[in-house]
């Protein structure tokens, strides 16, 4: 079998610069869509004094907010540029969220280590989706919860 390529993911380094400005159509989306997410999300798990990874954070829109929830949060992104910018607006709302580098197949992370994995528009790109999912299986402690979400590819999520 083929080994399956991830996405070009050129596109959220590209735009790093302005992740946080809402001059880009498809990432103010993003942006948009985190209170609706997170309406969800909070129904599933009491945030405050949990440790959670954000996984494919790109700028950081969801990391900002599960920390304004309360949560310890860690967040990782293969786009460098784009944790960049999440590092330096975090720093610039004196926010204490680790951002890293890296990829979902290979966490840098013990074993056990979150109460909760947070993934938002991720699991359509990675490179090999089993692999992922033993990862977050792994650094997620006993009982701990997997949150994820992504868009719809249909006609109606391209309105």
């Amino acid at each position: 079998m083929a080994e399956a390529q991830r996405n070009n993911l050129q596109i959220y380094d590209d735009v790093a610069a302005q992740w946080w400005s809402d001059d880009i159509r498809w990432v103010r989306t993003l942006k948009n869509m985190v209170p609706g997410r997170l309406g969800w999300f909070d129904k599933q798990l009491d945030w405050p004094g949990k440790t959670v990874l954000d996984l494919g954070c790109a700028g950081g829109f969801m990391a900002e907010a599960l920390d304004d929830r309360g949560a310890t949060v860690t967040a990782i992104d293969p786009a460098k540029d784009a944790i960049a910018a999440a590092i330096a607006h975090a720093k610039g709302l004196s926010k204490d969220i680790r951002y890293d580098v890296g990829v979902g197949e290979a966490l840098p992370y013990a074993d056990a280590s979150f109460d909760a994995v947070v993934c938002v528009d991720v699991l359509e790109h990675v490179q090999d989706l089993p692999r992922v999912i033993a990862e977050v299986s792994r650094v997620l402690r006993p009982g701990g919860m997997f949150l994820f979400d992504t868009i719809n590819r249909n006609p109606i999520a391209r309105l």
